[in-house]
């Protein structure tokens, strides 16, 4: 894997939360409802804006590239509060109070066809919009059962906020975890494709030093995304070709309000056997850029949706 320089790793940021606040706001959020626990997102919006001028850095570089050098304070200022909302939706959606959202599901049938047929697959997202938002899907499933899914991610740093969601969740709607970097990530995760689940994953980000789950076989690739040359790695895709598994894109993005749009699409079929090395990394490689274009047009459609607040061009570091 390409080096990738400390102050660029995403992993070794401190986690901006505090313990007390994220419990007086689920508080909130639970006992006067989803209207009232909204208005509290303007402060905390406009207080990141102001006082987190490495994040503000980042925002700018990306919004510039998305929507053009227009873009501006109030741009920022609707992102972060895009992002406080999909937290803010966490609460609701871990609640099961899906009677809250207008929430529009598209190109689920295929994903739930690879579950019922108890093969498993991948489901490749990114940080955009809500993955919580998912969970529609299995409420307009004619067997809900039958969709379980289990989230590939790496925790250690957002304890402090998974803990507050862990423990406010109604049983069964919490998501599985799966962890990468530890000795049995590879195990668990192909039990459980092999027993018919699906395994979320948020491919956006390179974890510099992973040794687990895919991440030992991966290398970081050199794309344009945005216009610009960005590090993308390909151990997810490589993990789906060896334990050859059929990939969907997924995103679950804020339109804003109370609007959700969940949307599922095809993106490489690695189900069946491969012997020559050289037509496998052709579709690992195929299957990585498809990804990438993916992304790019959710970001320039949905501008406001996409969370990265690190140095992902890897720019401070140069």
């Amino acid at each position: 894997m390409s080096s990738i320089p400390p102050q660029a790793d995403w992993s070794r940021m401190p986690e901006r939360s505090n313990m007390l606040a994220l419990r007086v706001i689920c508080w909130i959020a639970i006992t006067c409802g989803r209207p009232l626990a909204r208005l509290i997102l303007h402060p905390i919006s406009l207080y990141f804006l102001l006082f987190s001028p490495a994040q503000r850095r980042h925002i700018k570089r990306y919004l510039f590239r998305a929507i053009g050098p227009r873009a501006g304070w109030t741009d920022g200022y609707k992102l972060l509060h895009a992002f406080a909302s999909t937290v803010l939706d966490r609460i609701y959606f871990l609640r099961g109070r899906m009677d809250l959202f207008d929430i529009r599901v598209y190109g689920n049938l295929p994903v739930e066809a690879e579950a019922r047929a108890g093969r498993g697959a991948f489901l490749l997202g990114a940080h955009i919009g809500s993955f919580e938002a998912m969970g529609a899907c299995k409420q307009q499933s004619e067997n809900p059962q039958e969709l379980r899914l289990a989230m590939l991610m790496y925790q250690d740093n957002a304890q402090q906020i998974s803990a507050v969601l862990d423990a406010i969740a109604l049983p069964g709607l919490r998501p599985h975890i799966i962890a990468l970097g530890r000795p049995h990530s590879m195990l668990a995760l192909r039990d459980w494709l092999d027993g018919g689940g699906l395994a979320g994953l948020l491919a956006d980000r390179t974890l510099p030093g992973a040794e687990e789950a895919g991440q030992q076989r991966g290398n970081s690739i050199e794309v344009s995304f945005l216009g610009q040359p960005a590090l993308i790695n390909d151990g997810p895709f490589r993990l789906a070709a060896l334990l050859r598994r059929k990939v969907f894109f997924m995103a679950g993005l804020y339109a804003g309000g109370a609007r959700y749009d969940v949307r599922f699409e095809p993106l490489a079929d690695f189900s069946e056997r491969v012997s020559d090395p050289a037509e496998r990394e052709r579709r690992i490689r195929a299957a990585l850029e498809s990804y990438v274009t993916r992304l790019e047009a959710l970001c320039r459609a949905y501008p406001y949706n996409w969370f990265n607040f690190h140095d992902f061009w890897l720019e401070d570091s140069a």
